[in-house]
């Protein structure tokens, strides 16, 4: 329950589903109102990038990130987990809202499904997980040109399973998500 008083801090992630890049995960508690605030999925990525620093300038927040080895070794849901507990300790005394439907066993939390769509806070979470899931994988486009994840941005799109097939894994694929095609013992 929200206890009368105490900021909200908003919390969403970015990065679940891709076969490669980072998990990223984003707790925010809004000082002053940002407009234009919405789910990060359903604004264009220059509207995006416009917002974030609006977002950063307006806000206490904390930014926790999980490497493709991280979501490896710990599973996505320990890294969750852990990034919850993370933004708590960085965020104290707040009321806390996750967009989903879980806690990933972390005590204090609420969830909402579709908050980001709802909730300022959480809309403003999803933005900054987003934009620094992107950048970052942008950025390591520079170093495998080959998959275009500059384009996909990690995710499974048919051009990304067809690089995945011809040149294999590079060090920021997840190794641990399977991939049809790759992952099956060949029968000959």
């Amino acid at each position: 329950m929200k206890q009368q008083n105490r900021p909200l801090c908003g919390i969403d992630e970015a990065g679940r589903g891709p076969l490669a890049g980072s998990l990223v995960m984003a707790g925010v508690i809004l000082t002053s109102e940002v407009e234009g605030l919405m789910d990060s999925k359903k604004l264009s990525e220059k509207r995006r990038e416009a917002l974030y620093p609006l977002i950063l300038a307006n806000s206490s927040y904390h930014i926790v990130s999980f490497s493709p080895n991280d979501v490896d070794e710990l599973g996505i849901s320990e890294c969750l987990h852990r990034g919850l507990l993370a933004i708590q300790k960085h965020l104290p005394d707040v009321d806390y809202l996750f967009d989903g439907n879980s806690t990933f066993g972390v005590d204090n939390i609420r969830t909402m499904v579709k908050a980001d769509t709802k909730v300022a806070e959480v809309s403003a979470a999803s933005i900054l997980a987003k934009v620094t899931h992107d950048k970052e994988i942008v950025s390591q486009a520079k170093l495998y040109p080959e998959y275009g994840f500059e384009k996909h941005k990690g995710y499974g799109t048919k051009a990304h399973i067809e690089a995945l097939l011809k040149y294999g894994r590079s060090p920021i694929h997840r190794k641990s998500f399977r991939v049809k095609g790759l992952d099956e013992p060949k029968l000959f």
